[in-house]
Parts: structure tokens; C-alpha cells; sequence
């Protein structure tokens, strides 16, 4: 299963968009908010993998 690392660069009503952190992307990925932890604020990086995001430690790696 493949494993993709995300910051939220905006959050927009019901959407946030996403940058890829683990390559090099300029693309944001708009996803609805109800996919996502409610926690999440702008500049929050996310994990995911298996199909759910969850939001990252600060302390981990990546």
C-alpha cells in the first residue's frame, strides 16, 4: 500500500488543499474536509495511507 505525506496550504469551507511534502510537487489535491481529521488547521501535515489521512507527530520523521 502506498503512503503519501501532505501539508494543508488552505482551507476553503468544506475543502482543504494539499501539497505533497514527500516529493517534489507543485500540485495541490483538493479534498473534502469530511475525509480528514477535524483538528486540522492550515499547515498541519498529514499521513496517508490505507485509504485515511491522520494528522503527523511534529516529532516524526519525513
Amino acid at each position: 500500500m502506498n503512503t503519501f505525506q501532505y501539508q494543508v496550504v488552505s482551507i476553503d469551507g468544506d475543502y482543504a488543499n494539499l501539497k505533497r511534502t514527500d516529493i517534489e510537487s507543485d500540485e495541490l489535491k483538493l479534498v473534502a474536509r469530511a475525509l480528514l481529521p477535524p483538528e486540522i488547521a492550515e499547515g498541519t501535515r498529514l499521513l496517508y495511507e490505507y485509504m485515511q489521512y491522520q494528522i503527523l507527530d511534529e516529532n516524526s520523521e519525513g
